[in-house]
């Protein structure tokens, strides 16, 4: 990934650039429908960072992340959202081949008939890069909606259990995607952005599971539950964006998906199971 990516040891290997900030998490009287999970139903401080990871498809690309942990000491639960509900590979192997296809030529160039030929043979790494294209990034953190690629098993506390996505909406802030397509603001911009809409007032997020259906797939996170954007939908609580934090209490935090308070299972896909192994190697290798 950094390779393709062309970025130095020292620094993540994708959403190399973020903003760390604090905060707090409001449960809502739905979150113990779905979850037992104490990280999501009951309040807590909150450490988060937004970042950016330009597209390898399209350098004009970029997308928006969003790291938040909930809860405290054994009842901590770590997410990753971004701004596409899907990623752009299936599995483990899909991955590193479409990395390797990615790998600039000797002259620093892209090789393009080789993207053109991976793509041709692998559609479905196209799904992220089209999402983002037709919707184009929000003109601030603020104001974007992020999604959890993978499906999460979420226990009650009456022992029942379904899949749920989740999806991390915008609360009081303008959400209105640019109508044309134009250059992505710069990260610096959007970091200055996010800093002052913070320094005038809280920034809210409503934490929102989306429920699963009979059918639907949860092994593959290139594509999308049928009519995801319409289905029911429940409210888990919000996030209440505060203050700006050092960045070096989000470096030193990881985020790694794997930490779940139990009420929130681990989801079954293959690409979580290679996330959940590497990220800890990833944060190490930045020391």
């Amino acid at each position: 990934m950094k390779k393709a990516a062309g970025v130095s040891r020292k620094v993540r290997a994708s959403f190399a650039t973020g903003r760390c900030v604090r905060g707090t998490y409001v449960p809502s009287d739905q979150a113990t429908e779905i979850t037992r999970s104490e990280s999501f139903t009951r309040p807590s401080r909150v450490l988060a960072r937004f970042s950016v990871d330009r597209s390898l498809e399209n350098k004009n690309s970029m997308l928006h992340g969003f790291s938040f942990r909930l809860g405290s000491a054994d009842q901590r639960s770590e997410l990753f959202t971004q701004n596409a509900p899907v990623y752009f590979a299936r599995t483990v192997d899909q991955m590193f081949a479409y990395l390797q296809a990615h790998f600039a030529r000797p002259d620093g160039k892209p090789d393009v008939e080789k993207i053109n030929s991976f793509s041709a043979a692998h559609p479905e790494t196209l799904n992220q890069a089209n999402y983002i294209a037709a919707h184009p990034p929000a003109e601030s953190f603020a104001s974007t909606t992020y999604w959890g690629v993978h499906a999460f098993p979420a226990t009650n506390a009456k022992g029942e259990t379904r899949f749920i996505k989740f999806k991390i909406a915008p609360v009081g802030q303008q959400a209105i995607e640019p109508k044309v397509k134009i250059r992505v603001k710069p990260a610096e911009l959007l970091h200055e952005d996010l800093e002052s809409r913070i320094a005038a007032r809280e920034i809210r997020f409503s934490v929102m599971a989306l429920l699963d259906r009979p059918g639907d797939p949860v092994m593959d996170v290139t594509v999308r539950w049928p009519d995801e954007d319409g289905r029911e939908a429940a409210r888990l609580g919000t996030i209440v964006i505060t203050g700006v934090e050092a960045n070096h209490a989000c470096d030193d935090a990881g985020f790694n998906p794997a930490t779940l308070a139990d009420g929130i299972g681990c989801p079954p896909d293959e690409m979580f199971a290679a996330r959940r192994a590497t990220y800890a190697l990833s944060q190490k290798r930045r020391c």
